[in-house]
């Protein structure tokens, strides 16, 4: 019993160090909708596209990881007017806010491929009250836009290694169990952090 629990502590160490790895390297795309009417889910949807076609643009010309970041936190003000705008053309008044910050998130499988639960830093935009059901991607690379043919370039040319590809995009079962085991031990690190 004992060997097991050792066994399962090491393999949640390095599940988390994994995923860590993986975290420094992305940036994820986060829009929260004012609620969960039918409304405010498509106005989450038009205000996302715009932002994505906003930083797709900008996160092109991204040397790496820290540039990316430089780059949208130079252009939360722009990124806020486009939302702001896209709300406004769609006859709405909300008030919209956009952040670079370190968020948690949940497993979360994309067309093409996987990411684990645990930190990422995210572009966040909260629409009005931000109390509807949320959106989320990789805007950093851009995965949310690359086609699943494209992925793997896309990934790589961002400075994500052939390891961390072939994580995020194994066709086997067996990365979501490593990724599941991931959220696992997340919840246990912060179940004992509060205790």
């Amino acid at each position: 019993m004992l060997l097991a629990l050792c066994g399962t502590m090491i393999w949640g160490a390095w599940a988390v160090q994994r995923q860590d790895a993986l975290a420094q390297k992305m940036i994820r795309l986060h829009v929260i909708a004012n609620s969960d009417s039918d409304a405010d889910q498509t106005l989450k949807l038009q205000v996302r596209d715009k932002v994505l076609d906003y930083t797709t643009g900008i996160l092109q010309r991204a040397e790496d990881m820290e540039d990316a970041q430089t780059q949208l936190r130079d252009a939360l003000g722009r990124i806020e007017n486009i939302a702001r705008r896209e709300i406004v053309n769609r006859g709405y008044d909300y008030p919209v806010t956009a952040q670079l910050a370190s968020t948690e998130f949940p497993l979360k499988e994309y067309d093409g491929f996987s990411l684990p639960a645990g930190e990422y830093m995210a572009l966040r935009l909260v629409i009005g009250e931000g109390a509807g059901q949320n959106w989320w991607c990789v805007v950093y690379p851009p995965l949310c836009t690359a086609a699943a043919t494209d992925l793997p370039q896309t990934a790589v040319s961002a400075g994500l290694t052939g390891d961390d590809v072939s994580l995020i995009t194994e066709e086997n079962t067996g990365y979501m169990l490593k990724f599941r085991s991931v959220e696992l031990w997340e919840q246990l690190r912060q179940w004992l952090g509060k205790r």
